[in-house]
């Protein structure tokens, strides 16, 4: 039944569009040409967001942060394990998914280190790239608040998360 769902949207669009004389492939055309603007204008965002981890982790800046940051998150019921993962998920959709697979290695997949990173992988996001994408064609200057935002409901969801995966 699932596998009939994108298939009937598709009909669905083409006869509505039929129905409202639409020409449908100017209007693809059309959207693919404004999708690959939109692309190359987000390119230098995506270039400062991945220049930036590379330096971040180079520097060894991060291992300091972890560090600094493993107690604090262990008062939070976060496992001082996570710690990489929590700090690197907010940048790197891959860099996370590395760090998930050493702490599955490292840990077992049945143990709770591991339930509570795949959760913490699972219900984040990568917040700078996608802040990237959002933003990009808005042009806007005032970031602060949105990111903050959701850095802090990211952070929330991670203390619950690890609460949930403590309790089941």
């Amino acid at each position: 039944m699932t596998a009939l769902i994108i298939p009937a949207v598709f009909i669905a669009v083409f006869v509505f569009a039929a129905f409202k004389k639409v020409k449908i492939y100017d209007e693809f055309s059309k959207g693919v040409g404004e999708a690959v603007k939109f692309t190359v204008s987000l390119l230098p965002c995506l270039a400062a967001i991945f220049m930036m981890c590379a330096i971040f982790e180079a520097s060894r800046l991060s291992a300091m942060l972890v560090n600094l940051l493993s107690p604090v998150f262990g008062a939070l019921g976060i496992p001082k394990e996570l710690t990489k993962l929590v700090l690197i998920k907010p940048f790197s959709g891959s860099g996370s998914l590395a760090y998930l697979n050493e702490i599955i290695a490292a840990h077992g997949a049945d143990s709770y280190i591991s339930r509570c990173a795949c959760v913490c992988f699972g219900s984040s996001e990568t917040v700078f790239y996608i802040s990237a994408v959002y933003f990009a064609n808005l042009k806007m200057k005032k970031l602060f608040k949105p990111i903050a935002a959701v850095l802090i409901a990211t952070l929330v969801s991670t203390i619950f998360a690890c609460l949930l995966c403590r309790i089941m």
